[in-house]
């Protein structure tokens, strides 16, 4: 039989099907490599359902928990919330990283992804795996436990939306003014819940945690997954982060004549910096639009927006500098090992003599948890993939959003500011 050419996207769901092809729109039952759940959509609402349903787990190898929307557990709710997960992952003996960071950078940079996987999330950001030329994706509690408890799920075999970008980014430039930019032309409905897969010349020239940064993303353009494919940087990242048994990237490659439902065109060379206004990414526009609106706050934080890439770029601004007269700056590092890693090298110690307030591993205020969120009336600038009406606190607060450079030189200058008029830090 004839294999028809076919997606990336295709393949892997095929593989997973256990079927030589599958086209888009068929639906299909696979079987899942990898379940990931955390604090807040884990253990506290799947296991009532397990319960009910009187079974375990599917396989508990297959099952990676971390802790991170909760942390640190200053309130409450928070702290019975982590016991209780705690507890669970001690009973459910499966692969736990306890506020080790926000579970979106802490699954790959523990070795848990390589490409041709198909994995399941719990979190609506779960497309962050797709860097890593994975399927992944996010379901709710009730698809989880679903999971949990069969190793499987059904979906409908997607149609991929292909979006190429050509081009050199140009200086105080990154993945992150690239998928505002798309926000803002193609919108939050952009993806109409398909594949998009990135490809060309300026996605293969980015770092692995850049290439995080549009998968993840992808959900913010209204897609279930955000493929990239994988290369020799993707390998080289994962055989340095414990990754084992890693496939050969040519394997997991979309056919060149597979069909795809639409392709998109972007040019890096003509990107200015990108700012999307309160209260969608998709308000997206240069930051010239928005210069010069004063500031209260500026957040560098979540899994878009406070890797060890991002971390630097914001220390590039800000070194020998000190905040704007009433600005708040606060920095939450999307990992320990990420913030290890700044601190060895004097990054953390440039944002902290700025007068920076570092905040613990976790999403924290991007979502809206914890006792630092935005207060009445807040005008803040965020690196954080989502702005929201009150998701990072109160209703009245206006959140903006940016790259880290964009965001340090903002916090710098107390308004919204080009990074690019900013001179290299002392």
């Amino acid at each position: 039989m004839t294999v028809p050419p076919m997606t990336l996207a295709e393949k892997i769901i095929a593989k997973a099907a256990g079927r030589a092809s599958v086209s888009p729109g068929e639906v299909v039952t696979v079987r899942v490599d990898l379940a990931m759940i955390h604090d807040s959509g884990g253990p506290r609402r799947v296991e009532p359902i397990l319960k009910r349903l009187g079974v375990g787990l599917f396989d508990r190898e297959k099952v990676v928990l971390i802790s991170d929307h909760y942390v640190p557990g200053d309130t409450d709710e928070g702290a019975a919330i982590l016991a209780l997960t705690r507890e669970w992952a001690k009973e459910r003996q499966v692969a736990f990283y306890d506020g080790e960071g926000i579970c979106h950078v802490v699954l790959p940079e523990r070795g848990h992804l390589k490409p041709g996987m198909l994995v399941v999330g719990g979190d609506s950001h779960s497309p962050t795996g797709g860097a890593f030329g994975a399927y992944m994706f996010g379901v709710g509690a009730t698809e989880m436990a679903g999971v949990l408890a069969t190793g499987e799920i059904w979906l409908r075999v997607p149609e991929t939306i292909r979006i190429e970008w050509t081009g050199k980014l140009g200086p105080r430039l990154m993945a992150k003014d690239m998928v505002l930019a798309m926000c803002g032309r193609l919108g939050m409905d952009g993806g109409r819940y398909q594949a998009i897969e990135y490809a060309g010349e300026t996605v293969r020239s980015l770092s692995m945690q850049e290439r995080m940064t549009l998968s993840n993303m992808a959900a913010e353009l209204g897609a279930q997954a955000g493929l990239i494919a994988p290369d020799r940087t993707t390998i080289d990242w994962l055989a340095g982060h414990g990754g084992t048994d890693l496939p050969d990237p040519t394997d997991w490659q979309s056919d060149p004549d597979a069909p795809v439902a639409e392709t998109h065109f972007f040019n890096a060379g003509e990107l200015a910096p990108q700012v999307a206004a309160p209260h969608s990414p998709a308000n997206a526009a240069p930051v010239t639009d928005y210069e010069p609106t004063p500031i209260d706050v500026a957040y560098i934080g979540a899994c878009t927006g406070a890797k060890y890439v991002d971390l630097k770029a914001a220390a590039e601004i800000i070194r020998g500098r000190r905040l704007a007269k009433g600005v708040e700056l606060l920095v939450a590092p999307a990992s320990k090992r990420d913030q290890d890693q700044a601190a060895r090298d004097g990054i953390m110690q440039v944002l902290e003599d700025a007068g920076a307030k570092v905040l613990p591993n976790a999403c924290g205020i991007c979502a809206g948890y914890g006792s630092a969120r935005l207060g009445e009336n807040v005008t803040c600038i965020s690196t954080t993939a989502r702005n929201f009406r009150g998701r990072m606190g109160a209703k009245s607060s206006m959140v903006y959003l940016g790259s880290p450079y964009t965001v340090a030189a903002s916090a710098i200058a107390g308004r919204i500011t080009d990074p690019r008029e900013v001179g290299a830090g002392a």
